[in-house]
């Protein structure tokens, strides 16, 4: 017999997020949901949060990401995104070769 045939605990409405955020810290979900019928979603529409943060290059090398970037048609912050997203994963390779 599954957990949720179980218990007859009822999923409370909560007025806001913060307040279920709160429900949630001290209670099992378990004890609402039969995790056992869960199925796997794709999100496939996410985007990744992201953040602002301030970077200071020398004016030669911004100029440079600019000629590239102009070059392959795509705004310049777009191309440093890709470029550290490729250094990132070399970093992450040459530390885990297997997971790499």
């Amino acid at each position: 017999m599954s957990k949720r045939a179980r218990s007859s605990k009822k999923i409370p409405d909560f007025k806001s997020e913060s307040e279920e955020r709160e429900f949630w810290v001290g209670h099992d979900s378990t004890d609402y949901l039969d995790w056992s019928e869960a199925k796997p979603v794709v999100l496939a529409n996410l985007r990744p949060s992201t953040s602002t943060i301030s970077l200071r290059l020398p004016d030669f090398m911004l100029e440079e990401l600019k000629l590239l970037a102009h070059q392959r048609d795509v705004p310049y912050q777009s191309l440093l995104k890709v470029f550290l997203a490729e250094r990132l994963q070399a970093e992450r390779r040459r530390r885990d070769p297997v997971a790499g």
